[in-house]
């Protein structure tokens, strides 16, 4: 029997770190027809306070691949917290994934891949993997990594 994504979340011992309340004027998730949109997320730390950074300069390619995993562990908190049950989420359709890195550096996607990995754990493989997008760009407050998803809902 295939397992729930709460049971993944459960077996993985993820914790997720408070959802952040909006930097601006806009929803942090808004439902159209069947699809879940999720606005850009950053790493929330457990503490809720933000990971900061710039891939290529002061954090490790590395480093970076963890805050676009925590991106993903503060982006289940804010599906938590303002829709609801994860378990309604039948798949990932879509990711767009910012690095905030030198101009020099040219490993968005492995980046990324820290995001696209926890949610192929927690929706698995067929479902947790949509289309993706993964550029680099300055983003706000110096964090390291932002995303913004849709999902499917059952």
């Amino acid at each position: 029997m295939k397992k729930s994504p709460s049971q993944k979340v459960k077996e993985l011992n993820l914790v997720f770190p408070p959802a952040p309340k909006p930097a601006g004027v806009y929803r942090p998730v808004l439902i159209v027809d069947n699809f879940l949109y999720v606005s850009g997320q950053g790493p929330v730390k457990n503490d809720g306070t933000l990971m900061q950074g710039r891939v290529g300069d002061d954090l490790t390619n590395e480093q970076g691949k963890l805050a676009a995993r925590q991106v993903g562990l503060t982006m289940l908190s804010s599906i938590q917290t303002h829709f609801g049950d994860l378990d309604k989420i039948k798949r990932v359709i879509k990711v767009f994934g910012m690095v905030n890195c030198s101009p020099e550096f040219k490993a968005h996607p492995y980046v990324i891949n820290g995001f696209s990995e926890l949610m192929a754990d927690v929706f698995g493989d067929d479902h947790g993997i949509g289309v993706r997008s993964a550029v680099g760009m300055m983003l706000p407050d110096g964090i390291p990594v932002e995303i913004e998803a849709m999902f499917e809902l059952k």
